[in-house]
C-alpha cells in the first residue's frame, strides 16, 4: 500500500522498506515514512546520491538539506542507489519534468478546460499585463521622452530579453541594433524601473565588448548618456515640503558606517533642466572585469562615456557562490553539531556574499532616491548578479515590490523576462550535464530578501514561509515558472500553457503567507545595515527543523477543485511556522466550554491536559 496520499498525476515506481521505514519513489519525489515522522522530496531537489559505509544512502538536495538513509543489506542499498540516480538524471526532454503532467490532469478533473486553465493554473492580470501596468505606475511619460521599442519582437534581436524594450524616444531602431553587436550576449542597456518623486531611473545590460583591442561602439556610448538626458526630461513629481520618506531598521545605523561614499551622500535632487551624472555600477571586482577583456569582454571607460561613473562593486561569480553554498551545506549537515560552529560558519563566506550584495543594492537606492541620479547596473553576462542588485534596490525603494502581488511582478519581470537562466543554474534543463553551470543565485537573492524581512518586519505583505515555499518551488518542478533559460526558450515549449504557475498558490488571497505585522500604505525607503553581524543564517531553509515532518504534514501542495478552494486554504499546512497559543490557565482551556480557538503547538497538548484535569478530580 502507498503510504502518502498521491499527487495528482503521480505514479508510484518502486516502493520498500529501509531500516524501520518505508521508502517510495514515485515520478515526482522520493517519499520516506519512519514510525513518527515523514520526509518528502520532489526529484527534482536532489543534485546527488551516493553510497556511504556500504549500508547508507547519503542524498544531497539542492536547497541544502542532506537526507541519510540507512538499509540492513549492501545489495538492498545498491538497488535503491540505481533507482535513484535514474530517477534524477537529466530529463531527455521537458515533458518529461513533472509540472507537465501535474497540469495536464488538473485540467481533466474539469469540463470547462479554459475556466479550469485560468482558475488554477495562470497567474493574475497584475502579472500577465505586467509591462503595461508598470509603465503607468512608474509614470513614464511615452509621449516626448521614452517609448517602447518592438526591435525584439519573436526575440529575433536578443533570445534572453522581453520582446518589448524600453529606450530614450529618439533612439533608433537601427542604433540599437548597433548597440547589441557590442554588448555580450546582445543585452542591449534598457530601463526597468523609474522613481516616481524624481525620475531618475535604473537600467541594466550586459558588458560591452571591449577586448584587448580597445574597442568602442559610438552609438552605445550615445545610448547610456541618453538614458541621463531622458530622466532629466520626464522628472518627477516633487513631495510637497521638500521631504522625502525613507525609514531604516535601526536609527543609530541606518547605513554601514564603514561604508562611505560620495554616491550615498544625502545631496538632495539638483535642477531637474541638467542632466545628473549617471552611474554605471559594475557587479564584478576591477580587476575581475579588466581580466574579461582577454575572452572579448571588459567595462566602460569614463572617458569615452561623458558624465558617467563607473563604480565596482567586488561581486564573486557562480562558481565562487556555488563553493561557498556548498561548504554551507557541509557544515549544516554535520552529525552532531560542530563544536565550531560559529567559526565553521564565517569560513563559508555565505554571509560575507549577501553583505556584498545589499551594500550593492544599498549604493543603487541610494544614489536614485537621494541624488536623483540614473544607474545602469551590468556584470558580465547580465543575468546573475544584474538581477540580484536590480530587484534587490527595487525593494528597497518601492513598497509596492513587498507586496506579495508586487513581489510576483518581480520575480517575473527582472528574473524571467531577462533570461536568468533557472534552468542551468537549477540543474533541470534537459541534456546538459556541466555542473560549473549550476549555482543558487536565486535562492542567494530570496536569502537576500529574507534578511530585510527579517530588519523590516512590519514592512512586508508576506511572511517567512512565502519566501521558503519559493525557494521549495525553484527546484520542485511541480509549477512550470521556473522552467528552461529564457522567455523565449518557455515560449517556444508553450510552457505557459501547458504548466501550472507557482503563482497560483502564493497568490495574495493564501493567509498561509501573509505577514500578520504588515503595515499597509508604508512609503518608506527601506536603509538596511548591511554588516555581516547584523545578518542571519536562514535556518528555515538550511536548518530545516532538524526533525522531519510529523505525520500527516506532508508538505505537498494537493490541488482542490475550486467549489472547496479557500483563500486560505485552511486544510493545509503550509507554511511550517510555529503556532502557539497563551492560557491564563490550561485547565479551564480544556474544558468542553471553552474551545480552542488556535491550533496548539503540541498536537498531544489536549488529551494531556484532559488526562491532568481528570487526575485533579
Amino acid at each position: 500500500q502507498v503510504p502518502f496520499t498521491v499527487l495528482q498525476g503521480e505514479g508510484v515506481e518502486y516502493l520498500g522498506h529501509a531500516n524501520d521505514a518505508v521508502i517510495a519513489i514515485s515520478n515526482y519525489r522520493l517519499h520516506i515514512k519512519f514510525k513518527d515522522s515523514v520526509i518528502n522530496v520532489p526529484l527534482r531537489m536532489m543534485e546527488s546520491v551516493e553510497c556511504r559505509d556500504m549500508f547508507q544512502l547519503h542524498i544531497v538536495c539542492k536547497d541544502s538539506k542532506v537526507i541519510r538513509c540507512h538499509f540492513s543489506t549492501f545489495k538492498q542499498c545498491q538497488e535503491w542507489l540505481k533507482r535513484l540516480t535514474r530517477a534524477i538524471a537529466r530529463p531527455a526532454k521537458p515533458e518529461d519534468l513533472f509540472a507537465f503532467a501535474y497540469h495536464a490532469w488538473c485540467l481533466g478533473v474539469c469540463i470547462d478546460e479554459e475556466d479550469q486553465h485560468a482558475h488554477l493554473c495562470r497567474p493574475g492580470d497584475h502579472v500577465r499585463y505586467r509591462f503595461q501596468m508598470e509603465l503607468v505606475r512608474m509614470g513614464f511619460d511615452l509621449q516626448n521622452v521614452w517609448r517602447v521599442s518592438d526591435i525584439n519582437n519573436n526575440y529575433k534581436l536578443c533570445s534572453s530579453y522581453p520582446q518589448k524594450l524600453l529606450v530614450p524616444v529618439w533612439i533608433t531602431d537601427k542604433e540599437l541594433e548597433n548597440v547589441a553587436s557590442f554588448r555580450s550576449w546582445k543585452r542591449i542597456p534598457v530601463v526597468v524601473y523609474r522613481h516616481v518623486r524624481n525620475g531618475a531611473v535604473i537600467a541594466r545590460c550586459s558588458q560591452p565588448e571591449i577586448s584587448w583591442w580597445g574597442w568602442r561602439n559610438a552609438d552605445d556610448e550615445y545610448l547610456v548618456t541618453s538614458i541621463a538626458k531622458a530622466c532629466a526630461l520626464n522628472p518627477g513629481v516633487k513631495v510637497s515640503g521638500g521631504v522625502l520618506h525613507s525609514g531604516s531598521s535601526d536609527g543609530s545605523e541606518a547605513c554601514d558606517a564603514d561604508f562611505d561614499s560620495s554616491l550615498t551622500a544625502c545631496s538632495g535632487v539638483e535642477n531637474a533642466g541638467a542632466p545628473q551624472k549617471l552611474l554605471i555600477l559594475d557587479a564584478r571586482s576591477y580587476t575581475a572585469a579588466v581580466a574579461n577583456r582577454a575572452k572579448g569582454g571588459g567595462c566602460e571607460c569614463e572617458e569615452y562615456y561623458p558624465n558617467c561613473e563607473v563604480v565596482f562593486m567586488g561581486m564573486a561569480n557562480i562558481h565562487s557562490i556555488r563553493n561557498s553554498f556548498q561548504y554551507l551545506r557541509a557544515v549544516c549537515s554535520q552529525v552532531p553539531d560542530p563544536s565550531n560552529w560559529l567559526s565553521a560558519l564565517e569560513s563559508t563566506k555565505w554571509l560575507q556574499h549577501l553583505s556584498v550584495m545589499l551594500k550593492a543594492a544599498v549604493l543603487v537606492s541610494s544614489a536614485v532616491d537621494r541624488e536623483g541620479r540614473p544607474v545602469l547596473v551590468h556584470c558580465s553576462d547580465g543575468w546573475d548578479r544584474t538581477p540580484q542588485i536590480v530587484a534587490l534596490a527595487k525593494i528597497l525603494l518601492d513598497p509596492y515590490y513587498r507586496t506579495m502581488e508586487g513581489f510576483q511582478v518581480l520575480v517575473e519581470s527582472d528574473w524571467l523576462d531577462f533570461g536568468h537562466k533557472f534552468g542551468d543554474r537549477c540543474g533541470h534543463q534537459e541534456k546538459v550535464e556541466d555542473q560549473n553551470e549550476q549555482c543558487p543565485v536565486f535562492l542567494q537573492w530570496l536569502d537576500a530578501v529574507h534578511q530585510l524581512l527579517k530588519q523590516f518586519p512590519c514592512l512586508f505583505e508576506f511572511n517567512e514561509a512565502f519566501l521558503v515555499k519559493l525557494v521549495q518551488h525553484t527546484y520542485s518542478c511541480l509549477y512550470g515558472t521556473f522552467l528552461g533559460n529564457s522567455p523565449c526558450e518557455r515560449e517556444m515549449h508553450n510552457i505557459y500553457k501547458r504548466t501550472c504557475s507557482v503563482w497560483s498558490l502564493l497568490r495574495a488571497g493564501n493567509k498561509n503567507f501573509h505577514n500578520l505585522l504588515y503595515m499597509p500604505g508604508s512609503e518608506q525607503v527601506l536603509h538596511p545595515v548591511c554588516h555581516v553581524r547584523a545578518l542571519h543564517l536562514w535556518t528555515a531553509v538550511y536548518l530545516p527543523a532538524s526533525s522531519p515532518h510529523p505525520l500527516g504534514q506532508e508538505d505537498m501542495d494537493i490541488y482542490l477543485p475550486p467549489g472547496s478552494q479557500s483563500q486560505d486554504f485552511s486544510g493545509r499546512c503550509l507554511d511550517r511556522l510555529p503556532k502557539t497559543r497563551s492560557m491564563d490557565d490550561l485547565l479551564s482551556a480544556c474544558d468542553s466550554s471553552s474551545p480552542l480557538t488556535r491550533t496548539s503547538s503540541d498536537p498531544n497538548l489536549n488529551n494531556h491536559c484532559q488526562e491532568v484535569r481528570a487526575g485533579l478530580e
